[in-house]
């Protein structure tokens, strides 16, 4: 058996694992996982991945759960280049600097918004207002950060060349605009930055990556067939929102 990834392209991180795997034409199987469905929970999938998460890998009898981690494995295996991952010690730095602040200042805030304004109000949950305004408040920080930090005058992130960084982050970014909260309006230089990732990534496969993303949006409804247990799990996920 080949390299399966375990994906569900409704969460960023798969989007960023299955957009690298893509663009660098790895030899891979997809293998889906319906979070909405529960399947992460289900023994099969635990028997790769232990945690219940998405993204996961399996490679023969090799497992591995953890987005980063996939991605730093099959740039390794694959021998992909080095632009992702830089071997110059500085420039690896760049990235890991960025890939360790954006685990608590861009994923935790910015994947917030799909909870707000479409998971929620799927199974009838509200957020109120004054925690919405809060992670407003501090998805505008982070691109302040993300953007006088990080970016700066560069073409990307942290270099010349796309990275790790530059997937990760719009990826998250891009939620939100699906959530309908524009982050590149009125930021040039964001929405500048964007496209150079876009056309390097290649526009008709963002797309395609995003098109369970762009229907879980569109048309909520359609995944109405959320189980029980899964309408539960989202709700207490849902009161965890400061």
């Amino acid at each position: 058996m080949g390299l399966e990834l375990y994906l569900d392209l409704i969460s960023q991180p798969c989007r960023a694992v299955y957009l690298f795997a893509k663009a660098n034409g790895l030899p891979f199987e997809v293998r889906s996982v319906e979070l909405l469905k529960g399947q992460h929970l289900l023994d099969d999938f635990t028997k790769v991945n232990s945690l219940k998460r998405v993204p996961a890998l399996k490679d023969g009898d090799f497992t591995l759960a953890e987005c980063v981690a996939i991605l730093h494995y099959l740039s390794q295996k694959y021998n992909t280049p080095a632009h992702w991952y830089p071997k110059e010690l500085q420039a690896r730095a760049r990235v890991e600097e960025y890939l360790s602040w954006h685990g608590d200042s861009i994923r935790g805030t910015f994947g917030t918004m799909l909870w707000i304004r479409v998971l929620g109000p799927l199974i009838d949950v509200h957020i109120p207002k004054e925690k919405a305004d809060k992670n407003m408040a501090g998805m505008v920080q982070a691109l302040q950060h993300l953007e006088q930090k990080f970016l700066q005058d560069k073409p990307f992130l942290t270099g010349d060349k796309i990275s790790f960084a530059d997937l990760m982050a719009l990826e998250e970014l891009i939620q939100t605009v699906y959530s309908g909260f524009d982050v590149f309006e009125g930021r040039p230089k964001l929405a500048a930055w964007r496209g150079r990732v876009e056309a390097t990534l290649g526009e008709k496969l963002c797309q395609e990556t995003r098109e369970a993303l762009h229907k879980l949006c569109a048309e909520p409804r359609a995944f109405q067939d959320i189980p029980s247990f899964m309408k539960e799990r989202m709700k207490l996920r849902l009161t965890r929102i400061p």
